[in-house]
């Protein structure tokens, strides 16, 4: 008796390809719901961040606080001085600096992601080709035992 594997894809591959990679769309939408406020909400917020998350906004808070920076010097008092460069200059300065550097990181774990997405395609691809391959060579196999049978069969009455 011959047995024969039968392939049997997994569901999520099925998933995967109705799905697609993750997007920050998609994702928004499950965080935040589809409602038109939480859209306007989302888009208000992406549009502070993105403008926020600049170095030329950096340069132009940088500015603002030196504004201020005459008058702390003027004073004399060092709390009113480290007071100014704590809470003028680098909270102004710093909250987009990080915004960059948070950008960068994602622009990056984007990448990253994409990437494993893509190297999971191509691995399935090639488990395909594999499975195909092994469906030849259980054919073959097949055939071969076939042969073997018969000629058992024939050395049989030959005796």
């Amino acid at each position: 008796m011959i047995h024969t594997y039968k392939y049997v894809p997994h569901v999520r591959i099925a998933q995967r390809r109705e799905q697609g990679p993750p997007t920050v769309k998609r994702a928004a939408a499950l965080l935040h719901g589809g409602a038109a406020v939480a859209r306007l909400n989302r888009r208000v917020g992406l549009g502070i961040t993105t403008s926020v998350g600049t170095m030329w906004c950096a340069y132009a808070f940088a500015a603002i606080a030196l504004v201020s920076l005459p008058a702390a010097l003027a004073s004399g008092d060092p709390i009113v001085i480290v007071a100014w460069i704590a809470q003028t200059f680098l909270q102004l300065v710093l909250l987009p600096v990080i915004i960059v550097g948070q950008n960068i990181q994602a622009a990056a774990a984007d990448a990253r992601s994409a990437a494993t997405y893509e190297d999971a395609g191509a691995i399935l691809e090639e488990a395909r080709g594999i499975q195909a391959h092994l469906a030849t060579q259980d054919g073959a196999i097949a055939m071969l035992l076939d042969k073997l049978a018969t000629m058992e069969t024939a050395l049989g009455k030959a005796k």
